[in-house]
């Protein structure tokens, strides 16, 4: 499966660890764009993604545009709560490219919106809660695209 994940400025090194561990099991891409809340060797990044560095590509992007530009997506949907389109409700393609917010904010309105509707996806959640951990969301719906491509 082709499929890049996006991190737009991450924050919490543990997030990124299980994130590139789980790219590294699913055969995902994993692309951070800066400023991220913390280094690639902090020690809490590294237990989180143990070893499986090795096993997947990760490159960190100074801004939006350069990871855009390296990656060349053929469709980017951005993850948010600010969307009614399910994530199970896309067919997701080789060469697409799943961008997630920061844990603390999400993705800014701009980005969100420089995306057509139909790329703006959410997890369903109950009412009242505020959103799924970082790494839990990336595993949901990676594994959904994967799952569509009969994880091969």
């Amino acid at each position: 499966m082709k499929l890049a994940i996006i991190l737009y400025e991450p924050e919490i090194p543990p997030n990124t660890g299980n994130i590139i561990r789980l790219c590294a099991n699913a055969g995902v891409s994993l692309h951070l764009v800066e400023p991220m809340g913390f280094t690639l060797e902090e020690k809490q990044l590294r237990r989180a993604g143990m070893d499986y560095t090795e096993l997947t590509h990760v490159q960190v992007h100074k801004n939006l545009e350069a990871c855009l530009a390296s990656l060349q997506p053929k469709r980017v949907f951005a993850l948010t709560t600010k969307s009614t389109h399910r994530y199970d409700q896309v067919v997701f393609e080789d060469g697409d490219a799943l961008m997630f917010g920061p844990e603390s904010r999400g993705l800014p309105e701009a980005v969100r919106m420089s995306l057509p509707e139909n790329q703006r996806i959410t997890i369903p959640m109950r009412a009242g809660c505020r959103s799924l951990n970082l790494s839990n969301a990336v595993a949901v719906v990676v594994y959904e695209a994967w799952r569509q491509k009969g994880f091969g």
